[in-house]
């Protein structure tokens, strides 16, 4: 709440005295400072004060139900305020200070703040008195605020002021401050904060470019344009003067030469800029206590955004265009072709020699921005040719032709004389798909194939030996290996079919076949291999022979035994003890067991023919 006289007057220049009571910690400060008053009050530190004296603190929290709680005006951490709990009966002043440093002959504003503390009962609440008189108790002016009453929902600061002009060559005044009612139980307990003097004047309207609604601007640093201040003509002075001020951030500052109505600024640098006009009479101006000013007007200069455009270039038909910029809020891009986009990172996909040219990026920051470009060059791509498909036999070669670029690079490498030239030889071994990549003077390149086909050469591989009785039969084991091949056994005899790899033979006697292998396109010499079928005879064991010597069957003549020369005879007797041992059986036994004839009777044998077959059984020995 704000409570004023003489508010026909328009403009306030800087505090020239601010009183505040100070700030701390500790909830009480000492009693008033030389510097800050002086009271016909007694101090106390109390959190409340009883009747006739005053406190410096920070919160009347302490207080206790009959007051409201509350902090200094501004709300500054630890500030303090002036608490007062009149006298009951009314005394000369509470609060008395002499202000110096103004200026004779210029008009002020006297303000202060104050509040009744009291919660719901004030028998006689605070009515003040401002006196402003000269050193020698000259009365100046004075202004009472009337009855300040009781808040009954919450403690209320209210700011009472009024205007005075101080009479020529009159530079220090005393301000007293006198309660009006008595105080009592509850009665007339308040709080003062906040005491300024301030120059008061003409009303002094600043504006951008001279419209009074415009007092702020955005601008960009470096896309900055100057910027015109302006503050109509004022009336109320008899000789005015002026002067422009900048803060920056470090107070206000004057601006050298700036004294006219009106200033042209343009600063190029990010950062807020704030400008105000103070005035006074010519004699006055240089003296601070003497200006008004007038409202403050906000020029916000904001770091424009750094545009670098960049690209993938230069690049080849068919492959894709990466551009970039960098960082901002917004981005616009235009292009050859048409091309446009708000990405901040395009991309073209399948570059075409119609996509070469320059490309720009706008990049926004707020309202700032900047433009960057870039030129994109974009090359055709080589014809690449790898030639026909070719067939050669292994163990040859062939020339591979390449064509349509400067340089070749052929992969795999396996098999090539040099994979760095158009006509390489080539010499593999199998089946090898080749991959020319052919490159122009513009480092483009493209790829094509061809395919060496091998074709092998026949071989033969019969399979391993074959071993049967005689009478039985057997499957050939051969294998072929080549390209388009075909073959054939020989001899044909005792073959189920001569012109198959498994063909089942059934010889009566030992045999060896030969496996043929025949390229039929031409690659290589015929092949062979060889398998030989052993043919065993068919063994057969008689179970009595008579040993007497009459010549007739006097040994155990078992057919075909001796044709199995690694095979092994045992014979024992009834009790398991070995009488006879043969290996090969070249000589039929005849018999003995250590050369003498073993009894007539039954005798037990093996025959291991060391080919899988083993025979058992008895035999009698008879006389």
């Amino acid at each position: 709440m704000f409570i004023s006289i003489n508010t026909h007057a328009q403009s306030l220049g800087d505090p020239v005295v601010h009183i505040t009571f100070g700030a701390g910690t500790s909830t009480h400060a000492g009693a008033l400072a030389a510097d800050s008053g002086t009271t016909s009050y007694t101090y106390s530190s109390a959190d409340f004060p009883t009747d006739g004296s005053y406190t410096i603190e920070n919160t009347t929290a302490g207080a206790g139900n009959v007051w409201w709680s509350t902090t200094d005006h501004t709300g500054d951490p630890g500030g303090y305020m002036m608490i007062v709990n009149a006298s009951v009966s009314k005394t000369d002043y509470f609060y008395k200070r002499e202000v110096d440093g103004l200026c004779g002959g210029t008009t002020y504003q006297f303000s202060a703040w104050i509040g009744n503390l009291l919660r719901s009962e004030d028998l006689s609440p605070p009515n003040i008195t401002f006196g402003l008189y000269q050193t020698d108790g000259t009365l100046i002016q004075s202004y009472t605020t009337g009855v300040i009453p009781l808040q009954p929902t919450g403690f209320k600061w209210v700011q009472f002021a009024f205007n005075f002009s101080l009479p020529a060559g009159t530079s220090n005044v005393i301000i007293k401050m006198t309660n009006n009612s008595n105080g009592g139980a509850p009665a007339n307990d308040e709080a003062l904060d906040d005491i300024t003097f301030s120059p008061y004047g003409p009303a002094l309207v600043a504006s951008f470019s001279g419209s009074a609604s415009s007092t702020t601007e955005t601008e960009c640093a470096g896309q900055t344009t100057p910027q015109t201040l302006t503050v109509p003509p004022v009336t109320g002075y008899t000789n005015p003067a002026y002067q422009w001020q900048l803060n920056t951030g470090n107070g206000w500052n004057d601006i050298s030469g700036a004294t006219a109505l009106s200033l042209t600024v343009n600063p190029t640098t990010a950062g807020t800029y704030l400008y105000r006009l103070a005035s006074a009479e010519s004699a006055n101006i240089s003296s601070l206590s003497c200006r008004i000013v007038s409202n403050v007007l906000t020029l916000t200069v904001n770091s424009a955004p750094s545009a670098t455009v960049t690209a993938n270039t230069p690049l080849c038909t068919g492959n894709a265009l990466n551009l970039s910029v960098s960082s901002g809020t917004n981005y616009s891009w235009t292009g050859p072709n048409g091309f446009t986009s708000t990405l901040q990172n395009p991309v073209i996909s399948n570059i075409t020699a119609a996509g070469a040219g320059v490309y720009t990026a706008t990049v926004t920051s707020g309202n700032c921005s900047a433009t960057s470009s870039v030129t994109v060059s974009v090359y055709a791509q080589p014809v690449a040719d790898a030639g026909s498909d070719v067939t050669i036999c292994s163990g040859e070669s062939t020339t591979l032709n390449a064509s349509g670029g400067l340089s070749y690079s052929w992969s795999p490498t396996t098999g090539l004389s040099d994979p760095t030239i158009a006509n390489p030889v080539a010499s593999p071994t199998d089946t090898t798909e080749y991959v020319v990549t052919v490159s122009n003077s513009n480092a483009c390149t493209a790829t094509d194939t061809v395919m060496v086909n091998v074709l092998q050469k026949p071989v033969a591989n019969a399979g391993a030996d074959k071993f049967i009785t005689q009478g039985q039969s057997v499957t050939l084991d051969g294998t072929a290996k080549g390209s388009n091949v075909s073959y054939y056994w020989t001899p044909d005899e005792y073959l189920s079919n001569d012109t198959v790899l498994r063909p089942v033979s059934s010889p009566p006697e030992d045999i060896t076949y030969t496996l043929h292998v025949v390229s039929n396109v031409g690659c290589g010499a015929e092949a062979t291999d060889n398998v030989f079928v052993r043919v065993y005879k068919k063994v057969v064991i008689p179970n009595t022979f008579t040993p007497n010597g009459d010549g007739i069957n006097d040994t155990w003549d078992i057919v075909a035994l001796n044709t199995y020369p690694e095979s092994v005879t045992q014979v024992f007797n009834r009790y398991g003890t070995l009488v006879y041992k043969s290996k090969g059986y070249s000589i039929a036994w005849d018999g003995k067991y250590n050369n003498q004839l073993v009894p007539a009777g039954t005798y037990y044998y093996i025959i291991d023919l060391k080919n899988g077959d083993v025979f058992s059984g008895w035999v009698l020995v008879m006389r």
